[in-house]
């Protein structure tokens, strides 16, 4: 694991003026794909609900913007929580704050800008989203102290992640029903069995260091685990589909994300820390093919 970071600086951020590379290497617009996990469960329930394409379409574009600018905000906070223990692992410890490219002021500074930039998105949903966004800053917040006091912390990111479901769903119905929550719940499983795959590429360094996980907890019966995690997942979107009362074409198309779930399980290597970003980055596609069943299904 020498050497092996997860940071692009390589990519389109080198096209940045110099002093703005720190700042979109701590908001990770270095590497964008975590960004879709975070807006594909409120696209599932935008899909799912939206009156038209009129407003699924509108609704989409405010969830997209703002998954990238909460996204970013999220890993200001957690850096700032964890830029002492970023400096112990190897994959972490080139991060602005860890290796002192950045201050914390520079990062609090950032995180305002970030922050009122998704108010600004967030102004523009209904009051029940409203609501829903501004308790997130809940989680959000909780997530980075997680790991130091639960072998659970990937749950605490699930609730975090999933909430686009039941936020998407309000943007679009002005409420919550059934529907919402079963694809929270999809959401929070998927969750957790692709952090934990992700948590895989430090469980060495995070031994040593004490902060905990689920890829340490179950280690080499990670596989078992992601099993039960992604047959829940599918479980509850086809749930989900069900109470929303969507057509059975849809329901035919789950075999896509299904199967691309089950190649994870099979790929897995938990010694091999590229291989388990890869697989965690192939995530996307299990969002996006899931969101086209449910695409289908009220087609």
């Amino acid at each position: 694991m020498d050497g092996f970071t997860d940071i692009r600086a390589g990519g389109w951020v080198r096209h940045l003026p110099a002093a703005l590379v720190p700042y979109a290497i701590l908001a990770r617009f270095d590497r964008l794909k975590p960004a879709w996990l975070l807006f594909l469960p409120g696209l599932w329930t935008i899909l799912c609900a939206a009156a038209n394409g009129q407003a699924a379409f509108r609704l989409a574009a405010l969830f997209g913007l703002g998954a990238v600018v909460m996204r970013g905000a999220g890993c200001v906070v957690n850096d700032l929580w964890d830029r002492k223990m970023d400096r112990l692992v190897e994959r972490t410890r080139a991060r602005p704050l860890a290796s002192g490219a950045l201050k914390p002021l520079d990062a609090l500074i950032f995180l305002v800008i970030l922050s009122f930039v998704g108010l600004l998105v967030l102004l523009q949903l209904n009051n029940t989203a409203r609501a829903l966004g501004v308790f997130s800053l809940v989680l959000v917040a909780l997530y980075p102290l997680a790991k130091r006091v639960t072998w659970w912390p990937q749950v605490v990111l699930g609730l975090t992640f999933g909430w686009g479901a039941p936020m998407g769903f309000a943007a679009a119905t002005g409420g919550l029903h059934w529907p919402a929550l079963y694809f929270y719940l999809a959401a929070i499983v998927w969750i957790l069995g692709y952090d934990t795959i992700y948590a895989h590429q430090d469980r060495e360094d995070d031994a040593l260091i004490g902060v905990k996980s689920t890829a340490r907890l179950f280690g080499p019966k990670t596989r078992p685990f992601l099993a039960a995690c992604y047959a829940a997942t599918m479980l509850f979107t086809a749930a989900g589909m069900a109470a929303a009362h969507l057509a059975w074409p849809g329901f035919l198309l789950l075999v896509l994300p299904a199967a691309l779930l089950a190649r994870q399980i099979l790929l897995l290597d938990i010694s091999n820390p590229a291989l388990c970003l890869a697989l965690f980055n192939s995530n996307r596609e299990v969002g996006l093919a899931i969101a086209l069943a449910i695409l289908v299904g009220r087609v």
